[in-house]
This record gives C-alpha cells, structure tokens and sequence, in this order.
C-alpha cells in the first residue's frame, strides 16, 4: 500500500515538472521597457475658445481648441477639437492637425514660388514671396501656419475678415495653391526653359 502511494506521488511529481518545462512563462520574455514614440511634428496652438451649449438645466462649458502642427520642411496641417478640459481640447486638435498634413511648395527651403490668395469664409489671406533676409511679415494665426510650413521669407496681407480660426485656414488653402515652375512644366508637357 505504501509503496503504491509513493508511486502516485512520484507520478504527481513527474506530471508537474513536464507541465512546467512544456510551458514556460510567456509574459516575462514579452516584457520590455515601452519606449515613447517621438513627436514627428511640432505644434503650436493658435487658439482656445469656451463654448456654452445652453439646455434646460442651465448653461454647459466646453472648450475648443485650434492647434497647427509641421515639420518645417514643407509638411503642415490644421486641426480642430473640443473638450470639458482645455489639454484634452488640445490632444483632440493635434491629433486630427496630424491627420490633415499636407506638402507645400516651397522654393529655396525659404519662401514661396508665386503670389497667392487664400480664402474662408470671409477671411482672405494674400500671401507674396519676398527675398532673401525679410523674414515672416505676418501676424496671429498666419504666422503660425507659415512657420510651421517652413516658410522663412514672406510678406502677407489679411483682406477680409480676421477670425482666427478662418484665417489659419484661408493661408493654408494659399499654400496649398502654390506650384513650384517644374510642376507646371510638367502638367503643360514641357520643358521649364520654354516656361521661363
């Protein structure tokens, strides 16, 4: 009887010792330090406003945020979010900016190819390229956009309306105009020479 116990037992023992070496512990080699993602763009916020949805039980606070990100090579993209908290707002606002980047053309790595009028709603933006050494000549919102965009030398002109958020959109949709001589050589079908 003794001896059959000690058989079990030694069975028992025997079972454990192949279940253990069959599966070894998944979640220790799988584990390693997370490493942050590192930001591909910069961002700047260019405004917050507080908006009030007034229901019956009384008046209820949120926040929206606009917010630019670039690379200041040529890549930029708007966004907008809204929040019950200004940084959430903000995070919202990024992440979609992120998702909205486009290419601009930009001559020289400093300014743009050719004149342009950007509008929104019932802001208009001219935007001129300018020489070597003149620097952003642009204010609020416009400046923002531009710098992100990589633009160094410009000069710009508001010719409507000076809402922040339209603004910002309105210098966008000018940069988004912009075609550098190759490009129009190329959808004309002919050499830039000809162009020039």
């Amino acid at each position: 009887m003794e001896k059959e116990i000690e058989k079990v037992e030694e069975v028992k023992s025997t079972d454990t010792v192949e279940k253990t070496e069959k599966k070894p512990r998944k979640s220790n080699e799988k584990r390693q330090p997370r490493q942050r993602q590192q930001k591909l763009y910069e961002e700047e916020v260019i405004s917050i406003g507080r908006v009030t949805k007034v229901t019956k039980g009384g008046r209820h606070f949120r926040f929206s945020a606009v917010v630019v990100v670039g690379d200041r090579k040529g890549k930029v993209g708007l966004g907008t979010g809204k929040s019950n908290e200004v940084p959430d707002a903000i995070k919202k606002a990024s992440q979609a900016a992120t998702k909205n980047v486009v290419k601009v053309s930009i001559v020289e790595e400093r300014t743009i190819p050719h004149e342009a009028i950007g509008a929104c709603g019932a802001s208009k933006v001219m935007l001129k390229p300018a020489n070597k050494g003149t620097g952003v000549k642009a204010g609020g919102p416009v400046r923002s956009v531009l710098e992100m965009a990589g633009v160094k030398d410009i000069l710009s002109k508001s010719l409507g309306s000076n809402t922040k958020v339209n603004m910002a959109y309105a210098t966008l949709e000018a940069l988004k105009s912009q075609k550098t001589i190759e490009e129009v050589a190329r959808l004309r079908g002919k050499k830039v020479e000809e162009i020039r």
